[in-house]
């Protein structure tokens, strides 16, 4: 039976972050902004029931908001990392104490599993922990000289207000992988998150705020507004921010990289995935199989990261394909509200998605390709948002304008070859490079996969699926995924400028080259 039952998300959750009353558009550190901006309701894709209202910023209230930034910035900066470190695990601990409660309303208000909403939530404590660590850790080199008695180094400061726009699937988390950072990095922050899940954002910024106020900080170091695509133009277009992270489609990033690069500022773009699994015939099938489900199916396919080609091997094609839609039809039975502790699969984020799925699967049966599973919208008792649908698993060629394009919905696309060097060049064949994996346990297949002939992608994976990335490595993608690198490894230095620096400490001035300049 599928999971109908509805579990509601009770009144004393709203009311912890503050959520039951209309919420202002615009919160500096020290609370909400007076604005004039209408106020707007989303539904929730669980139930089809509207959620609080949320008032949109208007452009009067980011100007402020920047400003307070800007002046909080000349603050901050002066901070010592180590003690903006501190203040970052101060805010981790508040987010550790309600993590079950945010998890409730990110569940509730975009449709992820509560398992799911409850990783996103750890993984900025997790952010707060590595921020702590980094705090620590922001390195220069030394570097030799050729002139005597000259040294040389390289060091790095803060760049100023740094803007950030999220979007509804990770509506907490990768906000973390940027204002954690470049909080530490000595940056103040203007967030804009989706539009489509704004009160996961107020809920956690309302944690940040009681953490700001306590240690007495400047009004203005984090910043929030809420706004549609407008203020994020704003941002984009305005030379008070010298960085701009937006995660988004490739639509949207195209168009914040052309407003940014017009004034010569820096974005880092984390933007669409169409990322592929190659199975080999040497590999552990029933691994796979796991892995692939999962990939495929968290957050109901709606990960930049999810599994949407599945390339198999023509030796394995039929066998485990039988396999994986036996699999799809359990997992089907466990379709529900994402609350309920038994749900695998939640809702779409709203209506519009599960049109854009059905768009797509009719242009796969235009091109030629069948439906194996699934594909519904799901009707009846539990269902009544319209925002359910069953996962899809269809055949396909890779050519095909529609494999080609990112559809941010449960469609698998399953492709058969017969090499692995031309599953490579399939998998490589799409305009998006973000994440990639392979299962294999031949030695010689993972390291050409791993090789500079192998994956084009800014993540790959041997014996793991594309999704559910650790926050200690660089996160992004090449091509039209952006080039961004966001959370962990080196992936600090984009928040910062460098700066390289030379002292002559003897009594002459010797000139690089050997150049001879004399009077």
């Amino acid at each position: 039976m599928p999971i109908t039952e509805i579990v509601p998300i009770g009144t004393h959750i709203w009311e912890a972050f503050g959520l039951l009353s209309q919420n202002p558009g615009a919160y500096t550190g020290h609370g909400p902004l007076p604005d004039d901006g209408t106020y707007h309701t989303n539904i929730s894709p669980v139930d089809g029931k509207p959620l609080p209202a949320v008032q949109r910023a208007s452009s009067a209230a980011y100007d402020t908001l920047v400003r307070r930034a800007q002046e909080a910035f000349l603050v901050w900066r002066r901070i010592p990392a180590p003690k903006r470190g501190e203040i970052v695990r101060i805010f981790g601990e508040k987010v550790r104490q309600k993590k079950e409660a945010l998890a409730q309303i990110i569940s509730y208000e975009m449709g992820k599993t509560y398992q799911e909403a409850q990783g996103e939530v750890q993984e900025v404590i997790d952010m707060c922990d590595f921020g702590v660590g980094l705090s620590r850790q922001l390195y220069g080199l030394t570097i030799a000289s050729e002139r005597p008695d000259h040294r040389m180094y390289e060091q790095w400061h803060p760049l100023g207000v740094v803007g950030i726009i999220t979007a509804f699937n990770f509506p907490v988390a990768v906000w973390a992988w940027n204002a954690i950072i470049a909080a530490v990095c000595g940056d103040t922050t203007i967030w804009k998150p989706s539009e489509k899940a704004p009160l996961s954002a107020i809920a956690i910024f309302s944690l940040l705020q009681e953490t700001i106020r306590e240690h007495d900080l400047p009004e203005g170091v984090c910043t929030l507004i809420i706004g549609d695509a407008q203020i994020g133009q704003q941002m984009a277009c305005d030379p008070r921010l010298p960085l701009i992270s937006a995660t988004g489609s490739v639509r949207m990033g195209r168009s914040v990289a052309q407003q940014v690069a017009k004034r010569l500022g820096r974005s880092l773009l984390e933007l669409g995935g169409n990322n592929a699994v190659i199975i080999t015939p040497h590999a552990n099938l029933d691994l796979a199989l796991r892995a692939v489900t999962f990939a495929a199916l968290g957050t109901s396919g709606q990960r930049c990261t999810s599994l949407r080609r599945l390339l198999l091997h023509e030796s394995i094609f039929d066998n485990f394909l039988q396999k994986l839609i036996a699999v799809y039809q359990q997992a089907s039975q466990r379709i529900g509200n994402p609350l309920h502790p038994e749900t695998l699969i939640g809702p779409l984020i709203d209506r519009t998605a599960v049109q854009t799925m059905q768009e797509a699967l009719q242009e796969v049966k235009d091109q030629g390709g069948k439906i194996l599973f699934g594909g519904e919208i799901l009707e009846g008792p539990g269902y009544e948002s319209g925002c359910y649908v069953r996962p899809a698993i269809v055949t396909a060629e890779n050519d095909w304008p529609i494999v080609q394009r990112e559809t941010f919905a449960p469609i698998l696309y399953v492709i058969k070859y017969q090499t692995l060097e031309e599953a490579i060049a399939i998998q490589n064949s799409v305009p998006q490079g973000l994440s990639s994996s392979i299962f294999t346990e031949n030695l010689l297949e993972a390291e050409l996969f791993l090789s500079s002939r192998g994956s084009d992608c800014g993540i790959a994976n041997v014996n793991i699926g594309p999704s559910g990335a650790e926050i200690g490595g660089a996160f992004g993608g090449e091509k039209e995924t952006g080039g961004g690198r966001e959370a962990g490894s080196d992936a600090w230095k984009a928040y910062m400028r460098r700066q390289t620096v030379t002292i002559n400490y003897g009594d002459t001035l010797p000139l690089a080259q050997g150049i001879r300049f004399e009077i």
